[in-house]
């Protein structure tokens, strides 16, 4: 097959053990030809072959984004980001300027915010004094709760409260009205549905599917919204990503975009099973799994939430919040019902992933994965539980033993990145920062780890979150719990593909796999782990086709 593509002169690191580097690849076809020696790799070129000098630059496999909300990503794309203001005053300044520029917007929504924003909890007469006449929002930046004014509850009719499943609340005052503040996703739905984006909505807030089936129009504006979310995560290096919410819809839209060939990843698509739901409803699992089964376009996988966020004190903890005694949280799904759900699941021979923060969580969803193994036996399953930023010290090691994957974020790490320390380290109190955002004591006891950011939770950028990985603090009676820059680079590229069932297709530069690789604007062994986040991402190339390029 003739080369399309020849990068040259180019510091290479495959992540393939049986040729950890090289100095140039050639593509065609969609697929890796050839990776090797300079020499060799350029007499493969012919007049029709384009050739690019890398000067010396590192070229990796196409980035693997093991977790993220690529559709809310795209949509919020366009909404106000207020990461990093703090106070009512540059609040109203910044609302005052995204109103401007959106007259006719039927809400303002904002992205991003602290829990400590203000020296108080947010409440909607803070949110009046920002914009007293128009419907306004703020979401958190871990995106588990929403502050609204008075306008945006009257308008989305919860004003006087609304009705929620467990988990999920309208926090009500003692006047008998909401105080501004809604936990979880179907507590704030009625606010997002103003802004016109219920739909995208759907795929983390209940699974279900739109009714009525949006017309041609509203799905064109939904694309567009994909398509903006694509095009951010191809200018980050990403060919590869598991979106962590999910529904048929979500599935049709990329399809959509891939008919139109807009499509500039590699996406898996979960089913969301919620906590109401029948064993019946796995059907629908299978169903999408049977539809949507190629290099380009996955279900195969259902992902589920046990418990909540460690700053609004819904992550459900094995020992009492510090300072508020007999406080816990509770998990989403019971212990003896979620071995129920994931022994039908494995059964089915399905992957599951599971949101766990706290420590309760974290046992309960381990312990549901050994009660599948036992009662199905052991498979290569992959079993996922998604963040773990609190674990029992006993448990550590049953990950590795049960072949459980650790998909970690390194920029959730307090200090690390974008999120302060407090009041989260507070909130987990000091005897427990030694268990807290384990990263190598996984590793060291056997775990596969897979890094992502869970955008738009944080910054997608993969060079950032290098950086984090590389530069995050150890807290007070801690270890270290830093990978090395390759096991990090490891973890964001064939450690998430191989998380992801998908190292067949993409995570290392071999020949025979997929074209997908990403070049950096310089060489990252030989940069400070603290100016990792400067390199450019000169070249994304995902299925031999340039979908970046500085």
């Amino acid at each position: 097959m003739q080369a399309d593509l020849i990068i040259t002169n180019a510091r290479i690191l495959t992540m393939d053990p049986a040729m950890p580097r090289a100095q140039a690849i050639a593509l065609g076809g969609g697929h890796i030809l050839a990776v090797g020696a300079r020499r060799d790799i350029e007499a493969l070129a012919t007049a029709q072959t384009r050739v690019i000098d890398a000067a010396g630059r590192t070229v990796l496999p196409g980035f693997v984004e093991s977790h993220l909300h690529l559709v809310l990503g795209g949509a919020e794309l366009a909404h106000l980001q207020v990461g990093g203001l703090y106070g009512l005053e540059a609040l109203r300044r910044a609302f005052a300027d995204f109103g401007a520029k959106n007259p006719d917007a039927p809400l303002l929504m904002a992205q991003g915010a602290g829990y400590a924003m203000l020296d108080h909890p947010m409440t909607r007469a803070d949110l009046d004094l920002v914009h007293a006449t128009r419907p306004i929002a703020i979401t958190s930046a871990d995106h588990h709760t929403v502050w609204a004014n008075t306008a945006a509850l009257r308008a989305a009719g919860i004003l006087h409260g609304h009705e929620c499943p467990y988990g999920h609340e309208v926090v009500m005052g003692a006047d008998g009205l909401a105080t501004g503040e809604l936990r979880e996703f179907e507590a704030f739905a009625p606010v997002i549905a103003l802004g016109g984006e219920a739909r995208l909505n759907l795929g983390i807030a209940t699974g279900e599917e739109p009714s009525p089936w949006p017309s041609e129009a509203e799905l064109a504006i939904d694309r567009a919204k994909v398509a903006a979310g694509l095009a951010h995560c191809a200018a980050h290096g990403i060919t590869s990503m598991v979106n962590m919410d999910g529904n048929r819809f979500t599935l049709e839209l990329l399809d959509s975009l891939r008919r139109e060939g807009r499509l500039t990843a590699r996406v898996k698509v979960p089913f969301h099973y919620k906590p109401h739901m029948d064993l019946a409803a796995l059907d629908r699992a299978e169903a999408l799994t049977r539809d949507y089964n190629d290099d380009w376009l996955q279900c195969g996988f259902v992902k589920m939430f046990m418990d909540g966020v460690i700053d609004s004190r819904t992550a459900y903890m094995l020992q009492d919040y510090p300072g508020h005694a007999g406080h816990r949280s509770a998990p989403l799904f019971p212990a003896a019902r979620f071995a129920e759900v994931a022994t039908e699941i494995d059964r089915r021979g399905l992957q599951i992933a599971v949101h766990a923060i706290g420590d309760g969580a974290v046992r309960n969803t381990i312990d549901g994965y050994a009660a599948a193994a036992r009662a199905n036996g052991r498979r290569d399953s992959r079993h996922r539980i998604e963040h773990i930023e609190l674990i029992d010290p006993a448990d550590v090691p049953r990950l590795g033993a049960l072949g459980i994957v650790a998909s970690l974020q390194p920029p959730h790490a307090p200090g690390a990145m974008d999120f302060a320390m407090q009041p989260t380290l507070d909130m987990i109190g000091a005897a427990r920062w030694r268990d807290a955002y384990l990263c190598r004591s996984l590793v060291a006891q056997g775990a596969a780890v897979a890094f992502a950011s869970d955008w738009p939770v944080t910054d997608v950028s993969v060079t950032r979150g290098l950086e984090a990985s590389q530069t995050r603090p150890v807290y007070e009676g801690a270890v270290d719990e830093r990978l090395g820059l390759m096991e990090s680079l490891c973890a964001y590229t064939a450690g998430g593909a191989w998380a992801a069932h998908r190292d067949t297709v993409t995570g290392t530069l071999r020949a025979g796999l997929a074209a997908d690789l990403v070049m950096l604007g310089g060489d990252i062994e030989a940069a400070p782990p603290s100016e990792i986040s400067s390199l450019d991402i000169c070249l994304t190339v995902c299925g031999g086709i340039v979908v970046h390029c500085l």
